[in-house]
């Protein structure tokens, strides 16, 4: 089987799954490019929060929809669709195997099933919501989703803004719940190629827990406050905006003001940061378990790289 006619590999699972390791062990033995599947990797200037790859990493194998753009900045996932596209014609083109990884579930959906055609936007409707959301908060629009739409609302976070607002828009615009406009219609374009599933899901949630406690305390230990001090400094963001929304710079970002770490606010933010990560974790593995035909590797196995590398190999008849 040539690159070209290899299915695409998606490497997927939750926050602290050992995405990353699993990736490199790949491609330390087959020829592949990473693919970027993750919301948050595409904002310069949000290293350590995002767990971006080092430099290192990336000198030694080449990484794809990483520091696209800035932090003022959208990113969708029909956006993500046409990048990926575009990257692994180009990987193709090289002879070489593009490997899709990430936990942005999301986009993985929209990747292997097409994207939907919605309703448009209308750009009043949506000023009036965020105008509501600072005045309630997003939770309380949340809920308010909840009611009309409980389907939707169930797999969003309550402080989701760009989904909620967006799932919001076209219930009122429309008169009907967006879980119903995704039943009704087919996708509007498919993947068109042939798509293999490598999900790292674990054996014990606790342990999992256990692993994001951690990751999160590295973080900080590595200089992740410095990194939302140096973002606020710039003056061109705020607290609404998508990339600091992304889990830990939220809670970090209302914290900054309240002065060095320390103290019973500072444990607080702490423990809110690693439970939002938590909570995020439990809705990629909701979206990963729904998704039918995957190879399920346990990423709490202490061979769980060479696992994923194995299911690699047979996906592309390596």
């Amino acid at each position: 089987m040539t690159a070209g006619d290899a299915p695409v590999v998606m490497l997927l699972g939750p926050t602290a799954s050992g995405k990353t390791a699993a990736a490199l062990e790949i491609a330390s033995r087959l020829p592949v490019e990473i693919v970027s599947v993750d919301s948050a990797l595409v904002y310069r200037g949000m290293d350590i929060g995002t767990a971006k790859p080092s430099a290192e990493e990336r000198r030694r194998v080449p990484h794809h929809l990483i520091d696209l753009i800035e932090p003022t900045e959208s990113y969708s996932a029909a956006r993500f669709v046409a990048d990926a596209r575009a990257a692994i014609a180009a990987i193709r083109d090289r002879g070489r195997l593009p490997l899709l990884v990430g936990g942005t579930m999301l986009y993985a959906k929209a990747f292997a099933e097409g994207l939907h055609a919605l309703p448009q936007g209308d750009p009043a409707l949506r000023d009036r919501i965020e105008d509501e959301a600072r005045a309630l908060g997003w939770p309380a629009l949340h809920a308010r989703l909840a009611a009309i739409d409980p389907r939707t609302a169930s797999r969003l976070a309550p402080n989701d803004a760009q989904r909620i607002q967006r799932a919001l828009e076209i219930a009122e615009l429309t008169g009907v719940p967006m879980s119903e406009w995704l039943e009704r219609q087919r996708p509007a374009e498919g993947p068109g190629q042939a798509i293999a599933t490598i999900a790292l899901e674990p054996s014990s949630r606790a342990a999992l827990h256990e692993r994001i406690a951690q990751r999160f305390e590295a973080m900080i230990a590595a200089g992740f406050v410095d990194e939302v001090r140096r973002l606020r400094a710039r003056g061109d963001l705020h607290a609404g905006l998508p990339s600091m929304r992304c889990v830990g710079y939220r809670q970090l970002w209302q914290w900054c003001d309240a002065g060095e770490p320390g103290g019973e606010a500072w444990r607080q933010t702490v423990a809110a940061g690693i439970a939002a990560t938590r909570q995020l974790a439990k809705r990629q593995l909701t979206w990963l378990r729904a998704m039918p035909g995957r190879t399920t590797v346990d990423c709490l196995a202490a061979n769980a790289a060479a696992q994923a590398l194995e299911a690699m190999r047979r996906a592309v008849g390596a």
